[in-house]
């Protein structure tokens, strides 16, 4: 697991930047649901991809299945450990996200309650989306097929993004347009 991209992304929880004492904190990543799964995830891709003792890696990997599944189940978030996601991600609360396993995400993305990023099209243009760096998504977002979304986008809430969107974009509607060049320097903070 890179420890780094796991440091990154809880970095971008506002309970654990806080001046609170250290008890507030821990009940900060007790209780919040983004984290559970952002560990759950980076466990899982560091036993599956980097882990290379065979005894553990088989025991450790079971375990990060029913993990993977006890939290599904709990948090209604199914980010596979297939999907390629930078560091610093940030899920913003719990409730119906679905990532497709070949879907690629850049560092410091947001993600929202009700987001789709899946595989659409048909035929030779079928495939699933690769998103940028520092990209938003609001609540209730449908992205899907073989298309880009640039660095420092937002998509707006219920927006449906078939077509490849340039950098510094905001996005909305059904099917989304661009709506402004003002990026999402309002919505991804960064410690960077």
């Amino acid at each position: 697991m890179s420890f780094s991209d796991l440091k990154e992304d809880l970095g971008r929880y506002h309970v654990l930047l806080s001046k609170e004492p250290s008890l507030y904190k821990l009940w900060g990543i007790v209780s919040t649901e983004g984290i559970w799964v952002l560990i759950s995830y980076r466990l899982g891709r560091w036993v599956r991809y980097e882990l290379y003792i065979p005894i553990v890696k088989q025991i450790l990997m079971a375990f990060t299945l029913v993990l993977h599944a006890v939290l599904r189940i709990i948090t209604k978030i199914d980010i596979p450990f297939d999907v390629e996601i930078g560091r610093g991600f940030y899920i913003g609360h719990c409730g119906y996200i679905v990532v497709n396993p070949h879907a690629k995400l850049g560092s410091y993305c947001n993600i929202s309650p009700g987001v789709i990023i899946g595989e659409g099209g048909r035929g030779e243009c079928r495939g699933v989306p690769k998103i940028g760096d520092r990209v938003y998504i609001g609540p209730g977002a449908k992205i899907f097929g073989p298309i880009l979304i640039g660095d420092n986008v937002a998509v707006g809430a219920n927006a449906v993004v078939c077509d490849d969107v340039p950098d510094d974009a905001v996005v909305g509607g059904v099917p989304a347009k661009i709506l402004s060049y003002n990026g999402s320097k309002d919505f991804v903070v960064t410690r960077e």
